[in-house]
């Protein structure tokens, strides 16, 4: 059956066209249950047993999507105009509804009654879409009732008062109660979704509901949860159309808001109007905007502009009040620290105020689910009740949570997830609900899992779908690869792998559109925690198929060069191959044969051959510009048995390791060449944009303070900079020079994965590397980029046709956000599990050691322990004096020292610190350093 759908528009030119569009309707779309006598029961998702079928709204998914992943709710119906709805609307969401709809454990079904002759609805005249859509919504719902007539009961779930007030025109019978009875006229029921939850008869699921801001508890309901009985009322956000208008004029400034890791109270807006940062100090300046949040920004008067020597490090003892933030020295439990004037220590510089501004409104939310535990208090009178209560956040970036349950004594001693609903101007806190428990506090699997929840990595097993792309095990290299074309047979090669494992023909098991492949590119990565790995594609690729194991035949994608002894490549080849190891060996093993000066093997003497070319090569990749930096990386000792950790330190470069990314990076580059030079709009490359003025700022300020004249114009003119980097007056000191890399790295900008297409050359450029092109090639196993990358130089090659998502620009721009995203999310996933492994090895090893002042505030410093790769806040309060007097701070000249001269500390001075962990607020411990 044929409809058409006609519109008018106008073109550029002003002219109006009438488009008409052929919309099919098909009367054998199944309706997905099992029990139905009339549709093929053969690709049914809804339960054999169902005794109810829901359908649900589009609000109702888009609020209650908590709810609906709870496994209390199945059997649900999702319409296909429901599902474009909340596509529309909120792609995170849509997203969690499609991944509910293909759960095969969960029973939802999608049906297209978009498409279904008897459930398709055509706007009437003078209807929105919205109310048409609603109108489908309850079409399709009375069909469902028609349709499985006795044989269950259909209930919309929808609380669209407008929507209850017309199904009643139409006949529809609405229940507001608890029971839900099945009435004699089967016809379907119109229930909220307080009323079907509480109908469940699970008081817990009800603290899944989100309450609307309507439904709101007034602050006078919850004096008891304030440590303080000051009310803070916020300001209203601006309207939409108000702040379009002033960012247009200039009078507001729009950016994302980052908090401050040290300070809550300390926000800031990068804008790029104004080409700095503004600072937004204190919780009313925020104004209710979330860390992630883009926001606008009005900035405030000069007058009130926040000197940067008056930014603090916050105290986990300081009260939640923005007073006893703005200036520390003002409170009475502040540390006591004097803000130095430039006369009182030496020759400093005035320091120039920077730009502080106030959050007039939220432009885009980054509200997700939170991990954390409620605040401790005792329980209320009587059992089974509502109780309201504070919701303390793991990160302390996030302000608490106010929520209700009534399931409070289950949930005090436990880590579990909270989501913000709303939070009105009224009230001091953002209000939420209860989503799922996580497990019991300082468990270490519970911490683990809240660590991989906070940075939304999928930890979950891998589907059968998904392993049955996989091809039997054992696996063996056969007949048909060695006499494919395609494939050179390298076996007679004398060929060795070192750790990380060797270039692998992953997309010779991964194909592309396959399940294995939709699976691999959600993921995007492997994710490196301190007791696991968590892979992006199943062990029997990484373990065993795709593993370069010694004297076993496998499948390569090899990247040839010949080169001269000078490390000059002469030239270039790239070809599918078949090689059998005969070596895989690990860092410390290759390491220790080029060391040995008794062997002379052949594997031997071809590793310290490759490692005199990647030493040329090394030197030539610094003579073009290319940066050497540092970084903090901890290496952990764990007990086999416990996952304990037993040992902690710095992870330790060797040459072996330099060798081996020396052959990578220059694989990586030469491919990149090739892609683009056959794919110039579609090839998946990835940059390094060099760091702004403003990022190096807090690098050129410490290099002053201690004297270093380091020149950012270029990267080499910064490498070049960085390798003369010492101080005389600190005498012979090793680390030093690493220490001023380690804070370079950090005024970088990250590197990026993109789509050619998208930029133009001069924006393919790698600050870091100096290279004018690259691309990640050489790790397929865990990283889905080689993957992309891989399938685009087989197609650059002949071998394969490339696959058809190449000539849809927009679609490859949303797989390299993607990429970006679980990137990053792998990499702070990875730190966080280093900080909850060094608070279980400290908390029963109280350490006194050598720390490295990195950078000095106001009420303290931040330090660098390079024993451990640590990194935290010294607080310069009473509590830790020695000597007499106060302190002074000179944040310009990055000094500090007492009033008396008794005590004086300079940025990459050395300090004695001692360690231990302590709980200064209830569940939330932290390794606290303080002065010896």
């Amino acid at each position: 059956m044929l409809q058409n759908k006609s519109f008018s528009r106008k073109t550029r030119q002003g002219k109006v066209i009438k488009v008409v569009r052929e919309h099919y309707l098909r009367d054998d779309i199944y309706c997905g249950a099992p029990f139905c006598k009339v549709c093929d029961s053969s690709a049914a998702r809804l339960s054999s047993t169902a005794s109810t079928v829901l359908i649900v709204d589009t609000n109702v998914v888009l609020n209650q999507i908590d709810l609906l992943e709870n496994e209390a709710i199945d059997d649900v119906v999702v319409l296909s105009v429901v599902l474009d709805e909340v596509k529309n609307k909120n792609l995170g969401v849509y997203n969690r509804l499609r991944a509910l709809c293909s759960n095969s454990v969960k029973k939802f079904f999608v049906f297209s009654n978009e498409y279904h002759k008897d459930t398709y609805v055509k706007a009437m005249v003078g209807e929105s879409p919205n109310d048409r859509n609603d109108r489908a919504i309850r079409v399709a719902a009375q069909w469902y009732q028609n349709h499985l007539g006795n044989a269950t009961r259909v209930v919309l779930i929808t609380n669209d008062r407008d929507n209850k007030r017309k199904a009643v025109e139409e006949g529809i019978s609405a229940e507001t109660g608890v029971v839900l009875e099945k009435d004699d006229q089967s016809i379907y029921l119109f229930v909220s979704v307080e009323a079907y939850v509480k109908s469940l008869g699970q008081p817990g699921l009800v603290d899944l509901l989100v309450q609307a801001p309507s439904e709101d508890v007034g602050m006078e309901d919850v004096e008891d949860l304030r440590p303080s009985k000051k009310k803070i009322i916020y300001t209203e956000h601006k309207p939409m159309s108000e702040i379009t208008a002033g960012l247009s004029r200039g009078i507001f400034h729009q950016g994302k808001l980052r908090v401050n890791r040290y300070n809550p109270f300390e926000a800031y807006v990068g804008s790029e109007s104004i080409g700095d940062e503004i600072i937004i100090y204190g919780r009313a300046n925020m104004n209710r905007a979330f860390d992630g949040d883009v926001v606008a920004v009005e900035l405030l008067p000069q007058e009130q502009w926040h000197e940067e020597k008056s930014l603090s490090i916050a105290d986990e003892e300081d009260e939640e009040e923005d007073d006893v933030h703005l200036v520390p020295s003002s409170a009475d439990d502040a540390p006591r620290v004097t803000n130095q004037m430039q006369s009182s220590l030496g020759n400093a510089n005035p320091i120039s105020s920077r730009p502080s501004g106030r959050v007039v409104g939220v432009i885009k939310r980054n509200w997700h689910s939170y991990c954390g535990s409620l605040e401790p208090m005792p329980m209320p009178a009587g059992s089974g009740g509502v109780a309201h209560a504070l919701f303390v956040s793991k990160d302390r970036r996030i302000p608490k949570i106010r929520i209700q349950t009534r399931q409070l004594g289950n949930l005090l001693d436990k880590r579990i997830i909270v989501a913000v609903d709303s939070w009105d101007c009224l009230s001091r806190y953002p209000s939420g609900h209860y989503v799922r428990t996580i497990g019991e506090i300082g468990d270490r699997d519970t911490e683990t899992e809240v660590v991989l929840i906070e940075n939304d990595i999928d930890a979950r097993p891998f589907s059968s779908q998904v392993l049955a792309c996989l091809p039997p095990l054992p696996w063996t290299v056969s007949s048909e690869d060695l006499e494919n074309p395609i494939r050179q047979d390298l076996r007679h090669l004398r060929v060795f792998s070192v750790d990380p494992p060797d270039i692998a023909d992953v997309t010779n098991f991964v194909h592309p559109g396959s399940p294995l492949d939709d699976e691999a590119t959600q993921r995007g990565t492997s994710v490196y925690l301190v007791e696991r790995r968590i892979d992006m594609l199943p062990k029997p690729l990484t373990e065993d198929i795709c593993s370069l194991r010694a004297d076993v035949e496998r499948l390569a994608f090899s990247v040839i060069w010949e080169m001269t002894p000078e490390a000059e490549i002469i030239s270039s080849r790239y070809t599918k191959s078949v090689i059998k190891s005969c070596a895989a060996l690990s860092y410390v093993e290759a390491q220790a044969r080029m060391d040995d000066s008794r062997l002379m093997d052949p594997v031997t003497t071809d590793l310290r051959n490759m490692n005199a070319l990647a030493k040329v090569m090394r030197q030539r990749r610094i003579d073009r510009g290319a940066l050497t930096l540092a970084s903090a990386e901890v290496k952990f000792q764990i007990d086999t048995e416990t996952h304990d950790p037993l040992d902690i330190g710095m992870y330790q470069i060797r040459e072996a390791n330099q060798m081996v990314e020396e052959f990578m990076l220059a694989a990586n580059i030469s491919v990149a060449e090739k892609i683009l030079s056959h794919f110039p709009l579609c090839s998946l490359l990835r940059r390094h944009p060099s760091p702004t003025k403003e990022m190096l700022e807090p690098l050129l300020r410490t290099a002053t303070a201690i004297g270093l004249n380091l020149d950012v114009s270029t990267s080499k003119a910064l490498a070049d900079s960085l390798d003369r980097a010492v101080v005389s007056y600190l005498g012979d000191d090793p680390y030093f020079n690493k220490l001023i890399r380690i804070l370079a790295t950090r005024c970088m900008t990250q590197a990026v994965y993109f789509c050619s297409g998208d930029l133009t050359p001069p924006e393919f450029y790698h600050y870091g590397l100096s290279a004018r092109l690259y691309t990640h090639f050489t790790s397929p196993i865990r990283r889905y980029a080689d993957v992309i990358v891989h399938r685009l130089l087989a197609a650059a090659l002949g071998i394969y046709k490339l696959p058809g998502i190449f000539q849809d620009r927009p679609q490859l721009t949303s797989i390299a956000d993607n990429l970006n995203y679980r990137h990053r999310n792998a990499q702070m996933a990875s730190r966080a599990s280093v900080e909850l492994h060094t608070l279980i090895y400290f908390r029963k090893r109280p350490t006194d050691t050598e720390a490295r002042i990195v950078k000095i505030r106001s009420n303290g410093f931040i330090v660098f322990v390079p024993k451990f790769g640590i990194e935290g806040p010294v607080y310069l309060a009473p509590r830790n004096d020695k000597g007499g007097g106060e302190w002074l701070v000179d944040e310009q000249q990055q000094k500090v020292k007492k009033t008396d001269g008794s005590i004086s500390f300079g940025v990459l001075q050395t300090v004695r610190i001692h360690m231990e962990v302590v709980e200064p607020q209830p569940n939330r411990p932290k390794l606290q350093l303080t002065l010896n």
